[in-house]
């Protein structure tokens, strides 16, 4: 394929994606009072042994449309993401050799399996967990609760994006070893390093400052990051096999 005809299939994929990412915006639309619902479990979870209750209240006339757009938003992202990895997928697909063609599709259920991970740890545990401690704080100030629904959704949606994001840098550890940019080696030296950088990460997703919540986001990614050495161990194991395998079809021709 020539340039052009690149731009063209980079088009059609963009717009594939774009269109189901919009349809599936639509149906969260059509069904926006039972995701609100949904949405809401971590709220209510927060609440579920308090003595006191907040609602949530609008403070501006265009903040329901804020409200609005984010509960479709995220919902509209974690129906389409499968879509779109799979469109991304077939996409790259033509310009890898035969071996990496074989692990392109495990690498795309895992990093779906990741974000929804990332995100299903934020939503059960990550923000019922920091609005428990929010609440603690504004009771023990004497603070009255009044939540804007555009702020908590807001909260909602940047804590399950961004834990799903931070989720996937096992897989991001696993392409970079693929290709020969970092080592097994190299990732054990890092190990204190990394610790530290996951407490930075957690403190820019969180949205409290106590350490409990930090460390609640900090060591899963510390664990995760432990677990893709493991299988780090594994990829440079197939990556140098594949090596091999390349320099003795060469030999041989």
């Amino acid at each position: 394929m020539g340039f052009l005809d690149h731009l063209e299939e980079l088009r059609w994929t963009i717009g594939k994606s774009a269109l189901v990412f919009v349809i599936i915006f639509v149906v969260m639309a059509v069904f926006l009072k039972d995701v609100s619902t949904v949405l809401n479990w971590p709220l209510d979870r927060a609440f579920a042994n308090a003595n006191e209750r907040t609602g949530l209240v609008t403070t501006s006339p265009m903040a329901v449309f804020s409200v609005y757009l984010q509960i479709c938003f995220l919902g509209g992202l974690f129906g389409s993401l499968p879509f779109l990895l799979f469109f991304i997928g077939k996409f790259v697909a033509p310009a890898l050799h035969v071996r990496e063609r074989k692990i392109l599709l495990p690498a795309c259920i895992a990093s779906f399996g990741l974000f929804v991970a990332g995100g299903a740890f934020a939503y059960f545990l990550l923000v019922p967990s920091a609005i428990k401690v929010s609440v603690y704080f504004n009771q023990l100030l004497g603070f009255e609760l009044i939540w804007s629904a555009d702020r908590y959704y807001g909260l909602l949606t940047w804590m399950v994006l961004g834990m799903g994001a931070a989720f996937q840098f096992p897989m991001v550890i696993q392409i970079l070893v693929f290709l020969g940019i970092v080592d097994v080696p190299k990732l054990r030296k890092l190990r204190r390093v990394m610790l530290v950088v996951f407490f930075v990460i957690s403190a820019i997703i969180t949205p409290t400052p106590d350490p409990l919540t930090q460390s609640m986001v900090a060591l899963p990614m510390y664990v995760l990051y432990e677990i893709s050495i493991q299988v780090a161990v594994r990829v440079s194991r197939a990556r140098q096999k594949g090596i091999e395998e390349d320099l003795a079809e060469e030999i041989t021709d």
